[in-house]
């Protein structure tokens, strides 16, 4: 039976990947899919297989002013009007959310319409907004066991594992790239869809205090934000390093695949596509975060052998320099950690979920709890 489904999400990778995935694997089952999302998520439009992509107005609830607050709580009631409006003309057998305030309205919506609804959370943690919202959707999908929930809602998990995008798919279990103690080496830095300026401040200096010999072996493609272009190529230019820099990927499973090593933030999407692929990295978590999430996902994937955390806070360019140093000096130490992280992939995940999402929008989904 074919179905009509409205995927939501936020504008950041992180969110809109996974959703990404799972609009494929449902337009291969024959099902319909749109996209409800905000204005952020435009890069990706050309890549999403979604029938139509509607925007949403919506806001993060950051501010503490009193005007602050009403601003985004007017912005929340224009989004969740509107998204009230795509799922009367669309009338979607499920909505599916995979976080950020984004999903908020649309995922309001499915409730106030009595939608049949499935939110994904990726990380171990569950953010501010799937929190908002996980008492009233009928399964909670997740990567990992969650923490932090009541009786009621842990009965409406599902261990789905995080979904992938085919690109990545298609590079699982790639053979790691040939590496010994005097070859080429692949460095790859990025800081997820939204940049990271860590690496623009650290990474220049770091290059530059290597050894010769170890310098010379480097290929590094790094991902710089627009606003820190600049600076950062002058820093490279003064030592005649000359690495491949942009301020976003399209190929980044290509660019996985190629790498002897990733530095990267730890938000769950880039944890999901480093098991699935096999590649050892080096893991700064965005510091500060409130649920500290992307910690946790470094250090689970630490704790496997399959990743090192660098925790932020103290990250000077010596100590990035001397880690680099040690790993390009023992490439078996990268060939276990690799095997290490694609012990932890799971390529199925979007199929489960597809499952799972089939199961909702045919009513014959049944709130049993955590299964694997």
């Amino acid at each position: 039976m074919a179905f009509t489904f409205l995927l939501t999400a936020g504008g950041s990778g992180g969110h809109l990947f996974p959703a990404q995935a799972l609009a494929s694997e449902l337009g291969r089952r024959g099902h319909t899919v749109e996209l409800a999302t905000d204005d952020r998520a435009e890069r990706f439009s050309d890549d999403f297989p979604v029938r139509k992509i509607h925007i949403v107005k919506s806001a993060t609830l950051s501010g503490k002013s009193p005007t602050a607050l009403i601003k985004t709580l007017w912005n929340l009631l224009v989004g969740t009007v509107q998204a009230r409006g795509v799922i009367k003309h669309l009338k979607p057998d499920a909505v599916v959310g995979f976080g950020g305030y984004p999903t908020f309205p649309p995922m309001f919506a499915a409730r106030l319409t009595g939608t049949p609804s499935v939110l994904h959370e990726a990380n171990g943690v569950i953010g501010r907004a799937n929190k908002m919202l996980a008492k009233g959707v009928n399964a909670l999908a997740s990567r990992v066991p969650l923490k932090g929930l009541d009786a009621q809602m842990s009965r409406k998990v599902v261990l789905t594992g995080n979904p992938v995008r085919d690109a990545v798919i298609a590079k699982a279990g790639a053979p790691y790239p040939a590496l010994d103690a005097a070859g080429p080496f692949n460095l790859f830095v990025f800081g997820g869809s939204q940049g990271a300026k860590v690496f623009s401040d650290l990474m220049p200096e770091a290059i530059a205090r290597l050894p010769e010999a170890l310098r010379a072996r480097i290929h590094l493609v790094q991902q710089v934000r627009d606003e820190d272009m600049e600076r950062v190529q002058a820093a490279y230019e003064v030592t005649g390093f000359k690495p491949e820099l942009a301020s976003f990927f399209k190929d980044i499973p290509e660019l996985y695949e190629k790498s002897h090593l990733v530095i990267c933030r730890s938000g769950a999407s880039s944890v999901t596509e480093l098991t699935v692929i096999g590649r050892p990295a080096f893991l700064v978590p965005l510091p500060n975060a409130l649920d500290q999430d992307q910690l946790i996902n470094a250090k689970s994937l630490e704790a496997v052998g399959g990743a090192w955390t660098l925790e932020q806070p103290g990250l000077t360019s010596e100590r990035l320099c001397d880690e680099i140093a040690r790993v390009m000096e023992d490439p078996e130490c990268l060939r276990a950690a690799a095997a290490a992280a694609l012990s932890e992939g799971k390529p199925d995940s979007v199929a489960r979920l597809a499952d799972l999402v089939e199961q909702v929008a045919a009513h014959e989904f049944v709130a049993k709890g955590v299964s694997a």
